[in-house]
């Protein structure tokens, strides 16, 4: 009788073992950043990259229509790059 006390007893401890560890699984999963969309990260690095070009054209640019054409799309990229 006194075995299946025990059983019991070492049964209530692997219980309690396993919910510390899905507690702990879950603060740790909590806490990690979430995952980033590969494709988002693509894009946002691409608009990063179209615009520091752009500004490079917009100083060495001497024509003024041009000058006009590269601010606009400056702007362009800057207004993509606030709503990602």
């Amino acid at each position: 009788m006194g075995d299946s006390g025990e059983g019991l007893v070492d049964a209530d401890a692997r219980i309690q073992e396993r919910i510390e560890e899905r507690e702990s699984e879950r603060k740790r999963r909590g806490n990690a950043s979430p995952a980033l969309d590969p494709e988002r990260v693509r894009e946002l690095e691409s608009l990063r990259l179209a615009k520091a070009e752009l500004e490079r054209q917009a100083v060495t640019t001497t024509h003024p229509v041009r000058t006009e054409q590269i601010q606009a799309a400056i702007a362009e990229v800057e207004k993509r790059l606030a709503t990602r």
